[in-house]
């Protein structure tokens, strides 16, 4: 059976190819001063300090997160293949799914043989699972 695509308008198209362009481009914005102490880790903290020159965006300071990161509101929470991003537990979970629009992501507390069961049922259903490789 062929890979499921989305069902999508020309003009959603386009905004999502927009959207992955800018997700390519877009920098990776680390918390300020992740790399100096151990506790720290990379993940996006807003500085908030009075003298903080990441605060006062100084150019000489790594990027920091503005709205002018985002990607067009349209496509702002689909999966780059253009599908809603839908989390599936179990078999039952897969039968709610719209395939034209959703496609499933396993959770990561799902085990191997629920996994395989799931992944099985999904190409049965002709339903796109996001991670079927991945754990």
């Amino acid at each position: 059976m062929p890979e499921p695509k989305p069902n999508l308008k020309p003009e959603t198209k386009k905004l999502l190819s927009r959207k992955n362009r800018m997700a390519r481009r877009r920098p990776e914005f680390r918390r300020q001063e992740w790399f100096r102490y151990g506790k720290f880790d990379d993940s996006w903290r807003k500085p908030r300090g009075k003298h903080s020159k990441l605060r006062e965006h100084l150019d000489w300071r790594p990027p920091v997160v503005d709205a002018g990161y985002r990607g067009p509101r349209e496509v702002r929470g689909l999966h780059p293949s253009g599908f809603r991003e839908v989390m599936v537990h179990n078999v039952n979970d897969l039968l709610k799914i719209n395939r034209e629009i959703e496609a499933a992501r396993i959770g990561s507390t799902v085990g191997a043989r629920k996994r395989e069961l799931i992944v099985q049922k999904a190409d049965e259903l002709n339903v796109k699972v996001l991670n079927r490789g991945s754990q």
